[in-house]
């Protein structure tokens, strides 16, 4: 089960106010699709396992608070990511990626406090309603796009998909 409610209790590099907000994203987008909360996540690529996704109550003020689906479907497919990360690969987010870095955020063992090592990199992308083919060249385009970066670090792409729901997972490695 991926519970979007541990994501209140934050990780080294994620406040507990940042990830329940991504939390209440993923609900918002979640249940603008249809869904309540109980409903499976087919996870495929480089991981296998489905989950049962259980999300925080979407009130009015939580839907007029990301009422910019958009934004919405980007924080909440974060959110997404990072638990899937954490449980699957066992990675902690240890640091928001600045701009420029062409990922979202670093990985890391959560063991290693107080002194965070950079183990990996994780690049995250959101639809709200797509297909198979969407998905597929939205996971190329940002595979391709870590390409570019000097950094060897292994890196994971994470495309969240809310409508059916789905979680396309690409592990790339630089040579």
């Amino acid at each position: 089960m991926l519970d979007l409610n541990d994501l209140l209790a934050g990780q080294p590099g994620l406040t507990p106010e940042s990830g329940g907000g991504m939390a209440q994203c993923a609900g918002v987008c979640l249940e603008s699709q249809g869904h309540t909360s109980g409903t499976e996540l087919v996870v495929r690529g480089y991981i296998g396992n489905n989950h049962i996704l259980e999300w925080p109550t979407v009130t009015d003020q939580v839907r007029r608070t990301w009422a910019d689906l958009r934004e919405a479907t980007e924080n909440g497919a974060e959110g997404i990511a990072i638990l899937l990360t954490r449980q699957e690969i066992g990675y902690a987010t240890i640091e928001r990626a600045a701009l420029g870095t062409r990922i979202d955020r670093w990985l890391g063992d959560e063991s290693d406090a107080p002194y965070f090592q950079r183990k990996a990199r994780l690049e995250i992308s959101g639809i709200l309603q797509g297909n198979d083919r969407e998905i597929r060249s939205r996971l190329r385009e940002k595979t391709n796009r870590l390409a570019l970066s000097n950094n060897r670090l292994p890196a994971y792409v994470i495309v969240v998909e809310f409508s059916r729901p789905l979680a396309e997972v690409a592990r790339n490695e630089q040579r």
